[in-house]
This record gives C-alpha cells, sequence and structure tokens, in this order.
C-alpha cells in the first residue's frame, strides 16, 4: 500500500561545522526504511530545493518512508563554509545520526550529482545504509574535479545509477565502464534524451527510482 504524503517539517540538525537547514517529508507509521536526499554542488546552485533532489523524494515518500533532505554546510541557511567534498561527508553522516535517532529504520541513501559523490563515500560503509541511489553520477571530470568511486568496487550493497544518455558528466561508455567495476548488486538506467539535470525526463527518472525500489525492497 503507499502512503505518500504532503507533511512537510522545517528543521536545523546539528552539523559538525554548524547548523544544517534541512526539511523532513513525513512517512507513514508502518515506513519500513527513512531515506536521505543529497543536492548537487553547492557553488553551482546546488540545494535541497534543486528538482531532480526534489522528485528523488517523491519517488521515496511515495512509498511511505520519511524522506530528508538537508543543505550541506554554507548553503541556504546551513552554517559553516564549502568544504571541497571532504567536511561534506561528515554533513550526510550528521544527517544519518538525526535519521537513526529519530526513526531507527533501515535508510536509503540517494544523491544527484556531487551529493551522489559525496553521500556515497559516508554512506557505502555506514550498516544504517541499506541501499544507495546515484544519480547523475559523475564519470569525468567536472571542472577540476575528479571523483573517486573505488570504494564501490567492494560494496555488496544494492546499488542503482540513474543517468541521462546526453549527460556530458556520464557519457556513454565511460559511465558504463565505471559502472561495471562496482560490486552487484547494481543496476545503470539510462533515461534517454536526457541531460545532466533530467530536464524534461524527471518523470522517467522517478519511475526508475520508483521501480527499483519496488523490487529491490519488496515494498509497494
Amino acid at each position: 500500500m503507499l502512503h505518500e504524503t504532503s507533511s512537510i517539517r522545517s528543521l536545523l540538525l546539528a552539523g559538525p561545522a554548524g547548523r544544517l537547514e534541512a526539511l523532513l517529508n513525513a512517512g507513514s507509521p508502518d515506513a519500513t526504511h527513512a531515506a536521505v536526499v543529497c543536492h548537487p554542488h553547492p557553488l553551482y546552485g546546488g540545494t535541497l530545493h534543486n528538482k531532480v533532489v526534489f522528485h528523488t523524494m517523491k519517488a521515496l515518500n511515495h512509498f511511505g518512508f520519511p524522506v530528508l533532505r538537508f543543505n550541506f554546510r554554507g548553503t541556504g541557511l546551513s552554517e559553516g563554509e564549502h568544504a571541497n567534498g571532504i567536511g561534506e561527508v561528515e554533513d550526510v553522516r550528521a544527517a544519518l545520526d538525526w535519521l537513526e535517532r529519530e526513526f531507527t529504520l533501515p535508510v536509503i541513501f540517494a544523491g544527484f550529482s556531487f551529493g551522489a559523490a559525496v553521500g556515497l563515500r559516508a554512506s557505502y560503509a555506514d550498516d544504517r545504509v541499506r541501499t544507495l541511489i546515484a544519480l547523475g553520477l559523475p564519470a569525468v571530470a567536472v571542472e577540476d574535479r575528479l571523483y573517486d568511486f573505488e570504494f564501490l568496487r567492494e560494496c555488496a550493497k544494492p546499488k542503482l545509477f540513474v543517468s541521462g544518455s546526453r549527460d556530458p558528466f556520464g557519457p556513454k561508455g565511460k559511465l558504463e565502464a565505471l559502472v561495471n567495476t562496482f560490486a552487484d548488486p547494481k543496476k545503470l538506467v539510462r533515461i534517454e534524451a536526457g541531460d545532466h539535470f533530467f530536464e524534461g525526463r524527471l518523470r522517467e527518472m522517478r519511475t526508475a527510482i520508483e521501480e527499483w525500489t519496488r523490487e529491490t525492497l519488496a515494498v509497494g
């Protein structure tokens, strides 16, 4: 049974560099999982209100899961300063700590672009996190940033990767080759004609998340 809810709480979480601005979309009383969704690069306009982040939240909240979105340090009302993806890993861990205290449920991690790269590093070895969802995973250097995903070679958690077929940061061949190095179980979904931000293809992206979640967690 599906329990999507529109109840939203505005929060300030205790983070390692100060308070983190967050929104929680409430789940159902019988929720089996909680989720956290991480936004793209804050120096390029990424916030918790990003469209990809919002639609990912909707896809997971569709199953009655409480879903937490937060702004990385130095973004929106979050305190601190951007820390080049290093300190942001600790921000994700602070969000996981809050979810554990609030719900004591297994967690689904999801992140978009920079949020995927940072959040995967925080989540892959965290026993509280059971499944991993990466949207627009950067498979090539972005500006001066080259992300390393070597740690996923041994990560046996279920993993979903969703990318647009026209995403310049996940070009055909490059992304497939990268994902092939990761441990099973894993699934890569290419959204036809989608760009990095899934412009005009957000419905398809959301459907991919819902179908994989339903199959992987046997919900809905």
